[in-house]
């Protein structure tokens, strides 16, 4: 059976959509069936981040409804390919993920693929509690600010008591992913550091996901910003990976950039 895991956060804009793309392709790259579906009912950002908008026939509401089956509606990557994509819908109401529906498509899915990751919205809502209610992994996506931690804290509290394995009295297994760390800023005292947030979250810690032009660019262009391998965003990311899949790999990308003679005479 595959692993289901959740990309959550309790507050929006701070990145679980580029991380689920990313993660979902990263785990694909190392050659594992991966299925990355979009939770985000009335907004979905996923098809775009993974450049395949224009080839949406159905999505996830069409099949939970039974008007496409799984099948029609999965789309497969062009670059990747054993990476498939559930879009969401437009224009349906999130209360469109019915309970019955969405676990029939996870088993489906749980018996074809290694991986299934979904990218839920931001809060507490009926979207989210649905993204996170099957998981057996969750992936807390957080940025290193008070409120975005204090609202990932609240989310950890749902992932321990509303989950299916929580009431089973099971316990999901959870991981810590910071995202637009800044290690200039938090130098400055503008951010909160490392230790902070797992201090105050107390869970594993996945990867450091730095500040970087090249996830906007990626965003843009429709590619997950794991492809662009230049890219210290792209290099944390596929390090996440890695970890994600039991190895041990140090954390990069956590102290500022040493700047060259001239700069440091000069100011730049």
């Amino acid at each position: 059976m595959g692993k289901i895991i959740v990309v959550t956060s309790g507050k929006g804009g701070v990145g679980k959509t580029t991380s689920s793309a990313s993660l979902a392709t990263g785990l694909a790259r190392r050659g594992k069936q991966v299925a990355v579906l979009d939770f985000d009912v009335g907004l979905r950002n996923l098809d775009l981040i993974m450049g395949c908008e224009r080839r949406v026939v159905y999505d996830f509401v069409n099949v939970i409804q039974g008007e496409a089956t799984l099948h029609q509606a999965l789309i497969r990557d062009k670059r990747v390919e054993n990476l498939f994509i559930l879009p969401a819908s437009q224009t349906k109401d999130k209360e469109a993920l019915r309970m019955d529906g969405v676990e029939k498509i996870l088993d489906e899915l749980s018996s074809r693929f290694d991986f299934i990751i979904c990218d839920s919205p931001a809060g507490i809502e009926h979207g989210a509690l649905m993204a996170m209610h099957f998981a057996d992994e969750a992936v807390v996506v957080t940025n290193p600010e008070v409120s975005s931690v204090r609202d990932s804290d609240r989310v950890l509290g749902l992932l321990q008591s509303k989950t299916r394995k929580a009431r089973e009295g099971g316990n999901i297994r959870e991981h810590l992913l910071l995202t637009r760390y800044d290690p200039e800023r938090v130098s400055r005292g503008e951010m909160l550091s490392v230790a902070d947030v797992e201090e105050i979250l107390a869970i594993p810690l996945l990867g450091v996901i730095p500040e970087s032009k090249s996830v906007l660019a990626a965003s843009n262009s429709g590619e997950p910003v794991i492809l662009d391998d230049a890219s210290d965003a792209g290099q944390a990311y596929d390090d996440a990976v890695a970890r994600l899949l039991g190895e041990d790999l140090p954390h990069r990308f956590l102290t500022p950039a040493r700047k060259g003679f001239f700069a440091r005479i000069f100011g730049g």
